[in-house]
């Protein structure tokens, strides 16, 4: 049994990724729309273990493979990110068109994860693999500091 919801935009961001999903041919099945509700709802870096923790309130016998497929089925369908260095996953915020280069900016005291997709980054990125001959695959970049209400703290 999935949980109600009781957040609209959250219903909203579902909704439309179970949209972009059936443009694709994939299918947005219900345990897969409860763990991205679940990443949703988070409003930070979410673990896999933190996942099973929290969808083992609704279903009682979830394994991590359980998570993990619905993890793996969102990533290739560019619904969420993997913070690396987290070992955590957010949401896109660019789930429309997800070919993004994706920078992240974690805060180190609170964990905040902010995304941000600056073109001139992704060009000076690509410039200096050129200049190496490197041809990248996939540019992502994670920068650990301190976000402004914690400097400001």
């Amino acid at each position: 049994m999935i949980s109600p919801r009781t957040n609209p935009r959250i219903d909203q961001r579902l909704d439309h990724a179970a949209a972009a999903c059936t443009r694709r041919g994939t299918q947005f099945t219900a345990q897969r729309r409860a763990v991205f509700g679940l990443i949703l709802e988070a409003n930070k870096p979410v673990t896999a273990y933190e996942l099973l923790d929290r969808f083992r309130a609704t279903h009682k016998a979830a394994t991590p493979a359980t998570i993990y497929r619905a993890l793996e089925f969102l990533l290739a369908n560019d619904l969420i990110h993997k913070v690396e260095s987290l070992s955590a996953f957010i949401p896109c915020i660019e789930a429309d068109h997800h070919d993004h280069a994706a920078q992240f900016y974690i805060c180190r005291r609170c964990g905040a994860v902010a995304e941000r997709d600056d073109h001139a980054v992704v060009h000076a990125l690509e410039a200096a693999a050129s200049a190496l001959g490197f041809k990248p695959e996939s540019i992502i970049v994670e920068v650990t500091g301190l976000c402004a209400a914690c400097a400001a703290a």
